[in-house]
Parts: C-alpha cells; structure tokens; sequence
C-alpha cells in the first residue's frame, strides 16, 4: 500500500468513527477525531466542536433523535492538509404538528481535515444538502404541514428545517445544497485550502 492510499484509508477511518461515536453518544471519543481548532457547521448549529458536543449532548438528554449513515467517500490529499467528500444521510425523528415523523435529508459532508500530532483529524465540517422527505412513522397517520413556512426554507433541507424549528432550533438558511453559487464558493475554498492558503471559515 503507497502512502496516499494509506493516507485515504486513515481519513475514512476517522469520518467513520465521528458518525459511529456521534450517534453512540460516546462523547470522549467523539471529541478525539476533532482537531483543536476544529468547527462544526450545520443547519442548526454553527460554531467550535466543543460547542457542538456539548449542545448535541444537551439535545441527546431532551430527547432530540438525530443520526447519521455514510456512503461513500472521495478524498484528495496534498501534504497534511486532505478534502473528503462524503455521501451521506442525516435522519431526524420527532414530532412534527403533532405527528411522529422521520425526515432523511441525502447529502454529502464535506470535510477539511488536517494532521494534527501525526494524525488526521476533522478541522471543519460543512455538509452539502441535496434533498429531503418527510415521513409519518405511523404510514396511515395524516399530516398537514404548513405550507408558507415549509415554502419559507431552502429546497435542500426544507423538511429538516421544519422538524428543527419546531422543537426550537434556530436554522441557517444559507447552507450549500446541490447546486447554486453557495456550493460553488465552498469547493472554492477547499481547493485554495488544500493548496496552502488559509482556511475561511
């Protein structure tokens, strides 16, 4: 095996075990794939990874159900500095006027990692929103959503952002998604990352 497919394979390692940890709420292992000065980006949350554990922790003991599944992954490595996309879903389930509800938004996250003391660790996450769906648990279960807030959010998170404003959570509304000049600017500036320039958060 080179060094750059070792490199991959040690980055992927890493992206798996923060979906792994994450969703275990093994908190003290999570915190170790995050670089010190790593930020987490998401649509109801923007802000350093010690922030994020914690709030995530804080939801996790109300009962906020958020999970994740990945897919595949492309990385690029150049030095110590790596972008890795990768495939993924987030799945929410709550209630959603006052019906239980599953919404799986489809997207990609897309990493800047960095070796810190030897090894890869995760120094900013911003996922990439595609689509989403809504969903009753309950399938013969009716559901009315409103239509002017719904219509309110962006096409790529439109139904997580319903779910997510409803039990309180303030949501960004300018997240990258599929396409558009949001997206655009992001691989921007992770190819003038990865090729030694300074990180813009």
């Amino acid at each position: 095996m080179n060094e750059h497919m070792e490199n991959e394979l040690l980055i992927r390692q890493m992206l798996e075990r923060w979906a792994v940890w994450r969703d275990a709420g093994d908190w003290e292992r999570f915190a170790s794939v995050w670089h010190p000065d790593g930020v987490m980006m998401a649509t109801w949350f923007q802000g350093p990874f010690r922030d994020f554990i914690r709030v995530t922790r804080e939801g996790w003991d109300k009962g906020v159900s958020i999970l994740h599944f990945l897919g595949g992954s492309a990385v690029e490595v150049a030095g110590d500095r790596a972008i890795a996309q990768t495939k993924m879903t987030i799945s929410q389930r709550g209630m959603v006027e006052g019906v239980l509800c599953d919404v799986v938004c489809t997207g990609r996250f897309y990493d800047f990692v960095q070796k810190h003391e030897g090894q890869w660790k995760l120094l900013h996450r911003q996922p990439i929103y595609e689509k989403d769906r809504i969903d009753p648990v309950d399938a013969s279960a009716s559901l009315a959503l409103d239509p002017q807030a719904l219509a309110g959010f962006p096409e790529g998170y439109r139904h997580l952002a319903y779910i997510q404003t409803r039990i309180g959570y303030t949501v960004k509304l300018d997240m990258p998604m599929l396409k558009g000049p949001v997206v655009d600017e992001l691989y921007q500036r992770g190819t003038r990352w990865l090729a030694g320039g300074v990180l813009e958060r």
